[in-house]
């Protein structure tokens, strides 16, 4: 297991963080450890239109359609 420091945390972010673990019923290094492994499992196949619906979603919805890719994508081109 790897171990990470985070300096110059917010002290808004921190106590946000504390209070946010405490809800939880977990350590603060617990609440990170949980978003932070939630946040690297998110859908990678997510694009910003979906995104957009996905959030949307929470404020009552909204209808947007999201057409199919027509194009082959394109391959990227090595960086020098």
């Amino acid at each position: 297991m790897a171990d990470v420091s985070i300096r110059n945390l917010n002290d808004d972010v921190r106590d946000r963080l504390r209070l946010r673990a405490e809800r939880n019923g977990r350590s603060m290094e617990a609440e990170i450890r949980s978003i932070l492994v939630a946040a690297v499992e998110e859908k990678e196949s997510e694009n910003i239109v979906t995104a957009l619906v996905n959030g949307l979603a929470s404020l009552g919805g909204a209808e947007i359609d999201v057409p199919g890719r027509t194009d082959a994508p394109r391959a990227t081109s090595e960086c020098p």
